[in-house]
């Protein structure tokens, strides 16, 4: 089937701020949100301890910023999604969080020119499955490996697909049954939907591959849960013990 376009998506996000604004709950709709935001923010604390810039791509209202500011001093803090809704939330929130200089900007992740070894984190939660092809993934990765300075740390969480159908089929019952929890079949209908139509999630060994040949040394799970896994990936790799 044909797949959403830019703007298509941009303002569905338009008109969903609410449902992204909660560390309590993180997006309501993928499983394990909040568990995760506390993996990730502890894990980058280990990995990357002195970090003083972080970059959130496809930061929607904020709460990875927001996690990651309880436990980092940053100095400055890059803010990109789609929609200008969701990054005015995120500025809103940041602003009376944290002292950082807040640099938002209004962008496809695709599109979006970042500074050479600048930052010391990227994040990037429930926004990589909006890619579509191959080489839009590893463009992307490779943009992200550049970004960052020597020993700087990035941490993905979304989507993902699995390799074998029966694993799948499984992952996408546990899923379903998970939503419907929340509001209903109803509503499990709408979300499948929407995902059929917007997103192109990829497994995680074909990311971890791909984060690979983009340049990263150590790539490794934090997390998975269902059909959502949390990745890392740093730009030095690591000694094995």
């Amino acid at each position: 089937m044909n797949k959403a376009s830019i703007d298509e998506i941009r303002h569905r996000f338009d008109n969903d701020v609410d449902r992204f604004s909660s560390l309590e709950t993180g997006q309501m709709t993928t499983q394990d949100a909040a568990i995760v935001l506390d993996h990730i923010a502890n894990s980058a604390r280990r990995t990357t301890p002195h970090a003083k810039r972080l970059l959130d791509l496809g930061c929607g209202a904020g709460n990875f910023a927001l996690k990651l500011s309880q436990t980092f001093a940053f100095d400055e803090i890059a803010l990109v999604d789609l929609s200008t809704p969701m990054l005015d939330r995120a500025v809103e929130r940041l602003s009376a969080a944290t002292t950082a200089r807040l640099v938002p900007q209004a962008a496809d992740l695709r599109a979006v020119e970042l500074p050479t070894e600048h930052y010391d984190i990227v994040v990037a939660a429930a926004v990589l499955h909006h890619l579509r092809t191959e080489e839009e993934w590893l463009a992307v990765f490779t943009k992200i490996f550049r970004s960052l300075r020597p020993g700087g740390s990035f941490w993905i969480w979304d989507l993902v697909e699995h390799d074998i159908p029966g694993i799948q089929e499984e992952m996408w019952h546990v899923y379903g049954a998970f939503l419907a929890s929340l509001r209903g079949d109803a509503y499990r209908d709408h979300v499948y939907a929407y995902i059929a139509y917007e997103d192109s999630p990829r497994s995680i060994p074909f990311q971890l591959s791909t984060l690979t040949r983009a340049g990263f040394g150590a790539v490794d799970v934090v997390h998975k849960s269902g059909c959502f896994a949390a990745l890392s990936a740093t730009r030095n790799s690591f000694p094995r013990h």
